[in-house]
């Protein structure tokens, strides 16, 4: 189970890096273009979201590798779990039902990568 859940942050962690440096680096026109959503937000809460999710991608990675307070790593999924809610809230808002699934899955994901390193596979 251990191995799973490295894979499971490796792709999470994969994921949330590249969105977050494409919301924190990109400009608003540009990304409406992917992501039709960013229409609804102001830029400077898109470069947060970015970063928020960025700094959860290397929170997913660094703590546990590191061994330098692996407690944040579980932490960081949480984070990203709650970002997935609020995700899904603004889509569900929008009647953008794909995207909701896509936030199922990764909030599922990250629920896992939480209960593993808080639980039974804890660092």
């Amino acid at each position: 189970m251990n191995v799973i859940l490295w894979v499971v942050q490796a792709v999470l962690a994969a994921i949330f890096a590249m969105a977050g440096v494409m919301k924190a680096t990109q400009p608003k026109d540009k990304l409406i273009d992917k992501l039709p959503w960013v229409s609804d937000f102001p830029p400077g809460v898109l470069r947060f979201i970015g970063i928020a999710e960025f700094a959860g991608a290397l929170g997913l990675i660094l703590p546990a590798v590191s061994g330098i307070a692996p407690v944040l790593t579980p932490l960081a999924a949480i984070g990203l779990a709650i970002t997935m809610v609020l995700a899904a809230i603004t889509h569900a808002r929008r009647k953008e039902p794909s995207a909701i699934i896509l936030n199922t899955v990764l909030l599922l994901l990250a629920a896992l990568v939480t209960w593993g390193r808080l639980g039974p596979y804890s660092f």
